[in-house]
C-alpha cells in the first residue's frame, strides 16, 4: 500500500480509514462487499483464501446473473485487496495468520460457527492474540440457537425467512425470489457500521471485541414496518396485483411504449383536482364515483380501469413531461439498461471508474462523505498474488517462506 493510494486526492489528506489493516477471511458476499468498502476509504485488506480461490471469483459463470465472459463480480467485491493464499487446515499456517493477527484491526469472518471452532477462529482463540483486535463475524440465523449452524444466503435467510418474499407476493400468487446478492448488500453496510462502533470502542477503552450481524437480522430488519405491525398483532393485508387495486391512485399502470409509470398519489385529498387536469381528464373530477377519497377508494377498481386507458395512451417520457414539477409523485420501473446511462445516477455518484481496462465501470458503495472520496481501483487480485509480499511484510525471511511453502501451508 503506498501513501498515494490511501490518501483523498482533491482534498489532499489521508483517507478516514487509512493507516488500517483489515484480514478478510470470507466469502460469498456481504463480508467482502462489507471489506470492499473499507477498502475504498483507505483501509488495507488482505484477502486469506485457499490455493483454489475464494468460490466467488467464478460467480459470473452463474446462470442467475447477468451473463458476460468478463469477471465483473469480482471486480465489484475484490477490488482494492490484496490476496494471501493459505490451507488454514495445516498447522504452519497457523504461524502466518496468528503473525497476521497480531498485526491487524479488523478480522472479518463468516465461517459458521463449527468450522470457526475447528480453525480457532472463535474470538476467544484470537483476543489473546490481540486484544485490540475488531473482530467482525457474519451468520445467516446469528451465533447461537438451533439454527445458528446452519448454511445462511440472502435469498434463504434475509429475503425469505424474514417475511418479505411472502409479503410481497400478489394475493393467490406464489412468492417471487430476490436477485443476485441483493440482501447481501445491504447487510454489508451493516457490517461495516459495526465495525465502525468497534472501532469507536477501540479508541475510548484501548480494546477490541467482537461485533457481527445475521442476514436474518437485516431481513427483519429491512422488513421492520410489517414485523413491528406483527408484533402487536397487526396483519400486512394481502397485496393486490395492480389490476385490482385497493387504491387507483398508488397503483402501476403500462404506458404506450410498454414502461410501468408508479403513481403514488398519497395526499389525493389535496391533489386529486390537479391530477385530473395534468392528465387532461378534468371529468373525472366531476365523477360523483371519485367525488373525495371515501369515494374513490370504493370504486377503485371502475378508476384503474380509467387510468390504464389513459396511460395507455402515451409514453412514460410524455407523461415525464406532463407530470414533472406539478408535486404529483411518480416514478418509473427502472430498468438496469436505463439505470447505467441516468444522468441523476452520475450525480449520485452511482457508478464509478476503474483502472482496469477489461472492466472500466463498476458500482460504488453507498457511503458518501464531504470531505473523502472513495480511491479508484485497478485489477482485483489474482490468487496468492501478494502472499510473500505480504509474509515480508510480517518480518518473514526467505527462508521462513520458502520452508511455508514447502510445507504446503503457503499457496
Amino acid at each position: 500500500m503506498t501513501e498515494t493510494a490511501e490518501r483523498d486526492e482533491a482534498n489532499d489528506e489521508p483517507l478516514p480509514l487509512a493507516g488500517l489493516k483489515v484480514l478478510d477471511i470470507s466469502s460469498f458476499i456481504a463480508a467482502p462487499a462489507a471489506a470492499v468498502t473499507l477498502a475504498d476509504f483507505g483501509a488495507d485488506v488482505i484477502k486469506i483464501e485457499p490455493f483454489d480461490g475464494d468460490p466467488h471469483r467464478n460467480s459470473y459463470r452463474n446462470p442467475g446473473y447477468p451473463q458476460s465472459d468478463r469477471n465483473f463480480p469480482w471486480q465489484l467485491d475484490g477490488r482494492h485487496k490484496r490476496s494471501i493464499a493459505l490451507d488454514l487446515k495445516n498447522d504452519s499456517a497457523r504461524t502466518i495468520l496468528d503473525r497476521l493477527l497480531a498485526r491487524a484491526d479488523i478480522l472479518i469472518v463468516n465461517f459458521p460457527p463449527p468450522a470457526r471452532e475447528r480453525l480457532r477462529l472463535r474470538w476467544e482463540d484470537v483476543e489473546p492474540i490481540n486484544p485490540r483486535l475488531v473482530y467482525c463475524s457474519l451468520t445467516g440465523y446469528g451465533e447461537t440457537g438451533p439454527d445458528r449452524d446452519r448454511p445462511g444466503f440472502d435469498v434463504s435467510a434475509y429475503f425469505g425467512r424474514s417475511g418479505i418474499l411472502d409479503a410481497a407476493r400478489y394475493e393467490d400468487g406464489p412468492p417471487g425470489l430476490s436477485l443476485p446478492a441483493q440482501g447481501d448488500r445491504a447487510t454489508a453496510m451493516t457490517l461495516v457500521a459495526a465495525i465502525l462502533l468497534g472501532l469507536r470502542r477501540r479508541d475510548q477503552t484501548g480494546k477490541g471485541g467482537w461485533v457481527g450481524t445475521s442476514l436474518y437480522a437485516n431481513g427483519v430488519w429491512a422488513n421492520g414496518t410489517s414485523a413491528a405491525g406483527a408484533l402487536i398483532g397487526a396483519q400486512l393485508p394481502a397485496r393486490h396485483p395492480p389490476d385490482r387495486p385497493r387504491n387507483a391512485l398508488t397503483n402501476l399502470y403500462r404506458t404506450q411504449d410498454d414502461r410501468w409509470l408508479q403513481l403514488l398519489v398519497v395526499r389525493d385529498d389535496r391533489l386529486w383536482e390537479k391530477f385530473c387536469a395534468a392528465i387532461d381528464r378534468s371529468d373525472l373530477a366531476a365523477d360523483p364515483r371519485f367525488a373525495d377519497r371515501p369515494q374513490r377508494r370504493a370504486h377503485a377498481l371502475d378508476l384503474a380501469a380509467e387510468l390504464r386507458s389513459v396511460f395507455a395512451a402515451r409514453t412514460y417520457a410524455e407523461w415525464e413531461c406532463a407530470l414533472e414539477g406539478t408535486g404529483i409523485p411518480f416514478g418509473v420501473i427502472g430498468r438496469l439498461t436505463d439505470v447505467i446511462e441516468d444522468e441523476q445516477a452520475r450525480h449520485a455518484g452511482i457508478f464509478v471508474d476503474t483502472t482496469n481496462p477489461e472492466i472500466p465501470r463498476t458500482v460504488n458503495n453507498p457511503i458518501r462523505l464531504g470531505f473523502a472520496t472513495p480511491r479508484p481501483a485497478g485489477p482485483p487480485p489474482a490468487v496468492g498474488q501478494h502472499s510473500e509480499e505480504i509474509l515480508r511484510e510480517a518480518a518473514f525471511d526467505e527462508a521462513e517462506i520458502e520452508a511455508l511453502k514447502k510445507s504446503g501451508a503457503l499457496g
